[in-house]
């Protein structure tokens, strides 16, 4: 490599026009690891983002680890989280661009949704893996290819027939490989749909879109321009939560509190529209066979909405809303609890449950009702008292990057890359029906009655006030949040002898502002405009040593600290009502450790991983209805410290050409070591309020932190025949910040001898067994190949399984002070895996 020739690739890293990428595989060094289509047919089938529930499982594979490559589809049922870390640790990217949200961080895998087979073509790194494309993430990173040239040549055709979230599939791929003139072309289309989904008034609509054109050129084909553009426009129909005792009276574990009979017909109150169509252009330029430079521009429009339904003076219309349920008559559970325990409680109990158990129309959203009533309301001339609101967020995402590899030595490979980024993210509300209703007003109704009617207190939008809300408008919140990002990146890779050694770094910054499009009565002089402009510094770094010791032995040790800047999800302390930050927010610090052991010889694969991750000053955000002042509740939780920590383990055992044995599984600790700092408003008062939240020992929620897994696998003659027995324990629900709040505590008198307050325990999830399999066969024909491969999932309709949930955080007190017969602390909301279900999968290739 020349001097001159690296001077001018560093010029071009740092003028290229376009942004981050990677290199094209035209090198033997890295190569993609293949995925089995079923990984990414579990993750769009069985997850989902319901916005109680934590987010989909963390995407993470490397074809050297045989844990690591195993346990996202095996324990995906259970949305497994790789560490039980927080998905915004797991970094995804396509040609090199990292496609995480800018406000939350997280990666939604409803961006690349039906792209099975485009999604297949990636490389993985594990946390302290040596990759091309970025410094390896906490939770890992994965980088898939979309260049079209390589993308599998031929054409495939595949149908699938499932009742899990959809009941058909439909899919068409054509890649046409690399041509002699330098062009290479791929699309592809997927169709999924549902009129019923596993859940009973679920629905699924998607249709799945990819095309890609390539052309290489150049004296020596050196120079690359890919153009690749992909969506997935999606309609679903969501399931909600719910208590045991709204369980045990469905008699269903898989009961839907969101849907409801409306002229006969089934109609889903949480319906989910979202598309985010993409688009990357990625240049490669080959410099010599030691030296190349890609950079990429990637844009993203994403518009995701989510309806539900609400109410104004009126009774919350859902079905297992807690005044609905026998237990808000009787206490079930406090024996002291005298007024709520007379014989007229009872036979309220009994009044309530015949009522509930007499139809299934009882349980379900009564919508005929709803319309009635608002037609009653509108020939008054009054506003709504029923009607369904739309949460939406529309992002504008552009991202510009670079990435120079350079082979530096024989044994010796050095990276570098820059990547900048900048985000526009409307968040609104707008009313998606009346029901039925000629009238609604932008007014805050909670704050009526701590405010005067006619005050200024009350109004959402004083530019506009009692402006009048119809189908489509906007009304309660309206505002941007401006994220600015760039950061710069190295790493370093040398072979010394039977030693790897890897060093990684990055360094960069964010900026983040708030921009108000409401002035809310509320904060009159704070809500309106534009905040101020929050900076933060990020970076950190990282090493590992790899230790070839001989006889297939190899030891890992790696090392890293990270000083991360809040996401703006977590930075603002109530952003529908105001502009104003978190007040001390700081960087979040990470350091992690790991020690790893692989041996491989020609039976056995053994992978033994140890881990520890502490972090501090981590922050955290939360929205919940305050019971007792009637209000909403926007909590800022900073000042956090977590560790993680576990062991991991797999061992592979191959009996013979055709049988195998798998054996894997983790131990492990995810959980808070301190107690937090909260400041929080409420949507009735308009004034700051500051609070211990006692939430040492809370474990990491929506993720077994004990599973493990015992595989048989006979693979013959183009047959396959899978069947994995599954084990999932100590799955903790999210919990309730009000319940530990330090004053609430005081103020109810649940203290020790000694006057401190009593820490509550969190609640947990049953954990259990879940018995998976598989069965497919592989025929080649005349010309093309066809197979056929039909999976199951929990084939013991094992239905007590908690996949995950939350504490309700209301008060087990009313505002007077008086005990409740219903205990929300002693009910919390889960949800539970689903029965036996399976895939039917057909495909063609040719």
């Amino acid at each position: 490599m020349t001097k001159a020739k690296l001077k001018l690739a560093l010029v071009a890293l740092c003028y290229a026009p376009v942004a981050f990428a990677q290199t094209p595989k035209d090198n033997k060094q890295q190569q993609p690891t293949t995925v089995d289509e079923s990984t990414f047919t579990f993750t769009e089938a069985q997850l989902g983002d319901n916005e109680n529930m934590s987010q989909n499982v963390t995407i993470i594979n490397s074809a050297s680890n045989l844990y690591a490559s195993q346990v996202g589809f095996l324990f995906s049922p259970m949305r497994f989280r790789y560490r039980a870390l927080n998905q915004k640790y797991n970094e995804v990217h396509v040609n090199g661009v990292p496609l995480n949200d800018a406000v939350s961080g997280q990666f939604r895998f409803s961006n690349v949704g039906g792209l099975n087979q485009q999604t297949r073509n990636a490389d993985f790194a594990l946390p302290f893996e040596d990759n091309l494309f970025a410094m390896p993430a906490l939770g890992g990173s994965n980088n898939y290819d979309f260049r079209p040239a390589n993308q599998p040549a031929g054409y495939r055709l595949s149908i699938g027939g499932a009742n899990r979230n959809y009941t058909l599939r439909g899919m068409y791929t054509y890649n046409s490989g690399l041509n002699e003139k330098g062009w290479a072309f791929s699309a592809s289309l997927t169709y999924r749909w549902a009129n019923r989904g596993y859940v009973e008034g679920t629905f699924y609509n998607s249709l799945s879109y990819f095309l890609g054109v390539q052309k290489v050129f150049g004296s020596r084909t050196q120079h690359s321009l890919a153009f690749t553009t992909w969506g997935n426009p999606t309609e679903r129909g969501s399931q909600g939560a719910a208590t045991d005792e709204s369980y045990w009276i469905a008699n269903d574990n898989q009961y839907n509190p969101y849907w409801g009979y409306q002229n006969g017909k089934v109609r889903n109150s949480r319906v989910v529209n979202d598309f985010a169509p993409s688009a990357v252009m990625t240049w490669d330029w080959k410099i010599d066979d030691g030296l190349k430079l890609s950079t990429s521009l990637f844009g993203r429009y994403s518009m995701y909405k989510s309806t539900k339904l609400n109410y104004n003076n009126s009774d919350n219309p859902q079905p297992d809303y807690w005044k609905m349920l026998p237990s808000s008559y009787y206490d079930v559970w406090d024996e002291t609890n005298k007024l709520a325990r007379t014989r007229q409680s009872l036979a309220d109990w009994n009044t309530a449950y015949n009522y509930l158990t007499a139809s299934k129309a009882n349980r379900q959203v009564n919508w005929d009702r709803l319309y009635a009533a608002n037609k009653s309301v509108a020939a008054q001339g009054l506003d709504a008292m029923y009607y369904l609101q739309a949460r939406r967020n529309d992002a504008l995402t552009l991202a510009l990057a670079s990435t120079l590899n350079m082979q530096v030595t024989k044994n010796a490979t050095w990276n570098l890359g820059f990547i900048g980024s900048t985000n526009n993210a409307r968040n609104y509300q707008t009313m998606d029906d009346l029901l039925g209703a000629n009238s609604y007003h932008n007014v805050n109704t909670y704050a009526i009655g701590t405010y005067a009617p006619n005050s200024s207190q009350v109004q959402y939008d004083l530019n506009n006030p009692n402006a009048l809300v119809g189908k489509g408008d906007v009304f309660g919140y309206d505002y941007h949040l401006l994220v600015n990002k760039a950061m710069a990146w190295s790493s370093y890779n040398v072979l010394l002898g039977r030693v790897n050694l890897m060093f990684a770094g990055k360094v960069g910054g964010v900026s983040m502002q708030r921009d108000g499009k409401m002035r809310n009565g509320l904060f009159a002089e704070s809500s309106f405009g534009k905040s101020g402009t929050a900076h933060f510094l990020e970076g950190g770094g990282k090493a590992s040593l790899i230790w070839s010791m001989g006889g297939g032995n190899t030891l890992q040790l790696g090392q890293g600290y990270q000083f991360n800047a809040p996401t703006p999800y977590v930075s603002f302390v109530a952003p529908e009502l105001n502009n104003d930050f978190v007040q001390g927010l700081k960087n979040e610090r990470v350091y992690s450790a790991e020690l790893g052991f692989q041996h491989q010889s020609g039976r056995i694969h053994l992978n033994l991983n140890g881990y520890f991750t502490h972090l501090s000053n981590v922050a955290d955000w939360h929205c919940f209805y305050f019971d007792d002042i009637n209000s909403f509740s926007y909590v800022a939780v900073k000042n956090q410290k977590k560790v993680h920590y576990g062991l991991e383990a797999a061992l592979k055992y191959k009996i013979n050409s055709a049988f195998d044995v798998k054996l894997l599984g983790t131990l492990s600790e995810a959980k808070n070591i301190n107690d937090a700092y909260v400041t929080y408003v409420n949507s009735t008062q308009g004034t700051y309020e500051n609070d211990v939240v006692l939430n040492k020992d809370m474990r990491e929620a929506g993720t077994p932190l004990t599973a493990g897994s015992l595989i048989l696998s006979y693979h013959k003659g183009g047959w396959f025949v899978d069947l994995c027995g599954n084990y999932y324990d100590r799955i903790y629900l999210g919990y309730s910040l009000y319940h530990r709040y330090k004053s609430v505590g005081e103020k109810r008198g649940i203290v020790d001898a000694e006057g401190n307050v009593m820490r509550t325990p969190q609640d947990k999830g049953n954990g259990g067994f879940m018995l998976d399999g598989s069965i497919g066969k592989s025929i080649y024909l005349k010309r093309g190949q066809m197979s056929v491969n039909l999976m199951f999932t929990n084939l013991l309709n094992n239905s007590r399984i908690v996949t995950g949930g939350y504490e309700q955080s209301r008060s087990d007190y009313t505002a007077s002070g008086n005990a409740r017969a219903y205990k929300f602390s002693r009910n919390p909301k889960k949800f539970y895996a689903w029965g036996t279900n399976a895939m039917l999968n057909v495909t063609y290739r040719f």
